[in-house]
């Protein structure tokens, strides 16, 4: 119905049932009497006041299928308003009141008008849910039966969404929760059945082959603990989406999702300072190298939530630019410029015509080689990308008078074993090195393996997993620090804030986690058994460690300077050292360049005679 006729609809029936009211009420009292003055103006004013009011509270204009308590606190309202309204004016006009006749009319009035309305939902409630009779725990044939963790208020719109969707695929017939207060209670037609202990006990007993949890606050400690309790079934387990990601409007309550390995490793978040980071990015330039990668394109994300004035996206690869400049654009409400710089950190001329074109207030510095096994077999191109690019870049931002350059570590800088980590550790030294003499502050950030990034680990096993498996792990007792990208992301922009110069900024990461456990988890959240893919492995590959660390004991510094996050001591290293390798390291062959690089990194005196190859 059009809104028109749905309002002279509604206005219709309302002056019937406030004249009805009057008059019946009046009838109950005094039978077989003619209708009075009074009867006859109370009328009247009683219906001027109830469609005054009625609109007052858009009672005319409420989805009343959608109907709740807030429509029913409505009705309440209005109606008790224009009843007080005409018994002023009995008492006025009059001199008397009929209270009793009054008392009766409220209650048929808000009978009457409360039905009418709340009718709608019932009907449209028993017509499309075909509401069962029985507790919840019976489903129409041609959907799959679901159990819902969380009884709350997502629990509750969440199963009145699959009850009231006739596409959804899933419908709902019991609750779970660790609120005893609710168990064995029923809850929109489905019973608290108990709490996570109770889990494997409803999908047997109640024939559950879906379960979705529906605690979009949950913390990921027990979000751990109630996914080790549905893994037990044979259920598919499912999420609802982030909090914020409702609040926003970015997602509906019912749109699904996967529980994900990032879901199960993933520490609280730190929150951030949003006031000292939008001081030095709201308004101004900042720059971003290797903005096409999976942490950079993701800082370049997070930036434009402070509005900076313009971004420059600088990378290598044109397509991954042109991706990341796409996305960014095509969401840009606030009118962000945003410049796209295809170049290579290791052409020091471009870096130097770049700084000086855009004159940025920050650069993020997120380009580099990170996979460790292809640098074992290439450490001159580490070194050209993660040492001369690296310098390359900070030169140019301190000739060009960049405030902030943040570049973007690993801990496998940390008494590295590896090209690519002892080429990341004399990347910090250059730019620890260049803080002591420019006005540029200049930092780097440290942090584990960033879950989903290219070249992690987890893209691998799902890719294997596709296949049928084995999935290969290098080692039973290999275990390694993981966060996400976003996580990463945050901690690279509120490093910025705090640098004030030199420093390495360090996340606390938590407990490393195995990586074989890592395995078997993505193996059962992807629906398989650990027999039916296997786990193979594999040896560990060259440059490997069984661990990690994010600092090694000189730079310890036990102080956090902000929530989760540390700091480490600047220790004493000899650049001539690592200049002398950068002007001969063409002159050696692999094997003697990976020493050369080992020994700088881990601060050992280097080689000074340098063996040319013949």
């Amino acid at each position: 119905m059009v809104y028109h006729k749905r309002l002279l609809f509604l206005m219709t029936i309302d002056s019937l049932i406030v004249l009805s009211s009057v008059f019946v009420s009046n009838f109950l009292l005094v039978p077989l009497s003619k209708p009075t003055l009074a009867v006859a103006v109370s009328s009247i004013v009683l219906l001027l006041c109830h469609h005054f009011f009625a609109n007052r509270y858009k009672l005319y204009k409420r989805a009343w299928e959608y109907a709740s308590v807030g429509e029913l606190v409505a009705i309440w309202k209005g109606v008790t308003y224009s009843v007080a309204i005409t018994l002023l004016v009995q008492l006025i006009a009059f001199q008397d009141i009929n209270l009793r006749t009054l008392s009766i009319t409220w209650m048929m009035h808000i009978l009457l008008i409360g039905g009418i309305r709340f009718s709608w939902r019932m009907i449209r409630d028993m017509y499309i849910n075909r509401a069962d009779r029985s507790g919840g725990i019976e489903s129409p044939a041609d959907k799959k039966r679901t159990l819902i963790i969380g009884a709350g208020s997502a629990g509750v719109m969440v199963a009145r969404q699959l009850k009231m969707t006739r596409e959804a695929e899933l419908y709902p017939v019991a609750f779970i929760d660790d609120d005893v207060k609710k168990h064995r209670l029923v809850t929109i037609g489905l019973p608290v059945l108990g709490g996570r202990d109770q889990i494997e006990k409803a999908v047997i007993e109640h024939n559950i082959s879906n379960i979705v949890i529906a605690m979009p606050s949950l913390s990921k400690k027990e979000l751990q603990s109630i996914v080790a309790e549905c893994k037990r079934t044979q259920a598919k387990t499912q999420i609802i989406p982030r909090l914020e990601d409702l609040m926003l409007g970015k997602v509906s309550v019912n749109d699904f999702r996967d529980v994900q390995v990032e879901d199960l490793l993933g520490r609280e978040s730190v929150q951030l300072d949003t006031r000292a980071i939008a001081d030095y990015i709201t308004g101004h330039t900042i720059l971003v190298t290797g903005a096409g990668g999976s942490i950079g394109s993701e800082i370049c994300r997070q930036i434009t939530e402070f509005n900076p004035a313009k971004v420059v996206l600088l990378g290598h690869g044109e397509n991954s630019i042109y991706s990341i400049e796409m996305e960014l654009k095509s969401n840009n409400p606030n009118g962000i410029e945003y410049i796209t710089e295809i170049a290579d950190i290791q052409d020091r001329g471009k870096m130097f015509s770049i700084m000086r074109t855009h004159s940025p207030k920050a650069v993020f510095h997120a380009a580099a080689h990170k996979h460790v096994p292809l640098m074992e077999r290439n450490p001159e191109e580490a070194i050209k990308n993660n040492i001369l690019g690296t310098k390359n870049a900070a030169e140019a931002s301190s000739a060009a008078g960049v405030d902030t350059f943040v570049m973007i570590s690993t801990d496998k800088a940390v008494n590295p074993t590896s090209v690519m980590g002892a080429t990341k550790r004399c990347a910090e030294m250059i730019i620890q090195d260049l803080d002591r003499r420019s006005r540029t502050r200049f930092v780097a950030v440290r942090f584990g393996n960033v879950l989903g990034s290219r070249g992690s680990v987890i893209p691998l096993f799902k890719e294997q997993i596709r296949k049928g498996g084995p999935l290969t792990v290098t080692h039973p007792d290999m275990v390694r620090y993981f966060m996400t990208i976003p996580e990463a992301s945050r901690l690279v922009l509120q490093a910025g804030s705090l640098a004030k110069g030199g420093e390495i900024f360090v996340l606390d990461m938590g407990e490393p986690v195995k990586i074989v456990d890592l395995a078997k988890n993505l193996i059962r959240l992807s629906g398989f058994m650990e027999d039916e893919i296997g786990i193979q492995f594999t040896g560990m590959r060259p440059g490997e460690k069984m661990y990690e660390e994010l600092l090694n004991e000189n730079e310890v510094h036990e102080k956090q300077v902000y929530p989760k996050v540390y700091v480490g001591k600047s220790i004493n290293y000899d650049m001539n050292d690592v200049h002398h390798l950068i002007k001969h390291y063409e002159a050696l062959d692999s094997v003697a360049l990976r020493n050369e690089l080992l020994m700088l990194a881990n601060h050992q005196k280097a080689q000074q005679q340098i063996p040319v190859l013949a």
